[in-house]
């Protein structure tokens, strides 16, 4: 395996800019070197809805269930899968569809090779940290695993506003969010097949450890794995190229289920490579939108200013914060909340190598998950410990992967650099420590076992998949996303948490949050704001 390579896989499973705002008619350079005029068009929407993961999703189903039209706006492409396509990258041989084209190039911990692209992830540099967010119809549910889980009631109201009131969330939007995603469990007979060899010893160490394990509830039809097994299609969930999405299909993210039902309303659009650049409010108390819209390599081939009533925040922790601190800091958006991005997390990330001489992972080792250790008896140590496989190499490397996640209290926040008119992510060097040497640390070692090698990915190369906060519930929003002092402007999605989701990671919660936030917008808002 070329050093390329295998640092494109362990950056797959371990760490797996925005354009220059546009007011007016620009002028953009094509590859020949000709110059021509970019287009600029106007447009008036009820709802503007910036993203397509989980907080834009449920927005955009629950506004047009209402009979509200709503605009999302997506920067990436849609990623359609199916019966043996071809669509997601492969983590072993990556291509250009794995990098967005705005992003550090450095998503691997070096430089990367690929031509300009509207491709699946984003690395974002900061201060002592790189957080990763996704691109693409659906957002991270594009390429993350997959893990739906609802916390611990404890856990929960630990570090959650007791406002939002956890009986009623467990009774109606938990259950809500584990319908429209199906969850199931891995069935025995995936698990008992040979390419699951690595899940299996996982959850024995584990029990063995005296470590409490279950199977972790996923957005998956496990036919289709299932039909892998049997031959009847070519290998994308049980041979573990599933990292950078998952090509065969069954996998429901929330393109095929959020984002499907509110366009099926008719009143939902969304409109793809449309990257928005800025936003405003206007002296009227709308809200003004600057947009991109691009080609396949970022090339700008229009520019679009659009005004709305309501502009809904859902383009992740880190572009959503971004977007309002520049507004906040270059007064494009005035009186914003003093704690807008501060308490940022995230989620207590760790991901390890685990290799071993003793024991047999299996050369094809199939996912995305089967078995976690959820650990949450203590709230202030809580802590989630699952097995993610990875990509067949042809032989067997007596390694796998183990990833956790918890609580912890670091914080990091995002500042205003005046000279490149961007926010920009600082993260204390110790952020995360308590995490690693009191809480996530010693469970790992403990089911690796002794004669193991555990590599901390983190330790190596810092960074975290489930970036949170920036504009917390409570010092900057409501418990339902209105931002303070800013009507028709709301955060529905990791940038409203408290950087963490409970020790489980943030999926579910994300969406749960966004569902109750919608039940109580359209009762209060739809009319009255907008």
């Amino acid at each position: 395996m070329s050093n390329f390579s295998r640092r494109s896989f362990l950056g797959a499973t371990a760490a797996a800019g925005l354009a220059a705002a546009v007011s007016g008619t620009g002028v953009a350079r094509a590859a020949t070197g000709a110059r021509k005029q970019i287009p600029l068009t106007r447009e008036d929407h009820r709802v503007v809805i910036i993203g397509s993961g989980f907080g834009g999703g449920v927005a955009a189903l629950r506004l047009a269930s209402a009979g509200v039209p709503v605009l999302v706006l997506e920067r990436g492409r849609r990623w359609p899968s199916g019966p043996n396509s071809d669509t997601f990258p492969n983590p072993l041989a990556p291509d250009k569809r794995v990098l967005w084209y705005g992003s550090s190039p450095n998503l691997f911990g070096k430089p990367v090779p690929f031509d300009p692209y509207v491709g699946l992830l984003e690395a974002v540099p900061g201060e002592n940290m790189t957080a990763l967010c996704a691109a693409g119809v659906g957002g991270g549910s594009l390429v993350y695993q997959g893990m739906t889980l609802e916390p611990a009631q404890p856990v929960f109201e630990e570090f959650f506003p007791a406002g939002l009131d956890w009986p009623t969330l467990h009774s109606t939007y938990y259950p809500r969010v584990a319908q429209m995603l199906q969850l199931e469990l891995a069935p025995d007979e995936l698990i008992d097949s040979p390419n699951y060899r690595a899940a299996r010893v996982f959850a024995a160490n584990a029990r063995r450890a005296g470590l409490p394990v279950s199977k972790i509830p996923m957005p998956i039809d496990w036919n289709y794995a299932l039909d892998e097994i049997h031959g009847l299609v070519k290998p994308s969930y049980t041979d573990g190229t599933g990292a950078f999405g998952v090509n065969n299909g069954g996998k429901h993210s929330v393109d095929v289920t959020y984002i499907a039902a509110a366009e099926a309303t008719g009143l939902a659009t969304v409109a793809t490579q449309h990257n928005v650049t800025s936003i405003e409010r206007a002296d009227d108390g709308r809200w003004t939108v600057h947009v991109d819209r691009i080609d396949s390599d970022g090339t700008v081939l229009e520019n679009k200013i659009l005004t709305t009533g309501a502009l809904i925040m859902a383009a992740g922790s880190l572009n959503t914060t971004k977007l309002l601190v520049r507004a906040g800091a270059n007064g494009s958006i005035p009186d914003m909340p003093d704690e807008l991005g501060q308490g940022w997390g995230t989620n207590a990330d760790r991901i390890y190598v685990w290799s071993s001489l003793e024991q047999e992972f299996g050369t094809p080792q199939g996912g995305p998950v089967v078995f976690g250790s959820l650990n949450w008896d203590d709230p202030r140590t809580a802590h989630t410990v699952i097995q993610a496989s990875i990509p067949s190499l042809g032989f067997d490397a007596r390694s796998t992967m183990i990833v956790g996640y918890g609580v912890s209290d670091g914080r990091g926040h995002f500042s205003y650099d005046s000279a490149r008119d961007c926010a920009q992510l600082h993260w204390p060097v110790e952020g995360d420590s308590v995490i690693q040497n009191g809480s996530i640390d010693p469970s790992v070692r403990r089911i690796a076992g002794p004669g193991s090698i555990l590599t901390d990915t983190n330790a190596i190369f810092p960074s975290t998949w489930h970036p949170l906060g920036g504009a917390n519930m409570g010092p900057v929003c409501d418990l339902d996303g209105r931002v303070h002092g800013q009507p028709g402007l709301y955060v529905l999605d990791g940038a409203l948490m408290p950087g963490n989701t409970a020790a489980c990671n943030p999926s579910m919660t994300i969406a749960a949050l966004a569902e109750r936030a919608l039940d109580n917008i359209v009762a209060r808002d739809v009319g009255s704001v907008f």
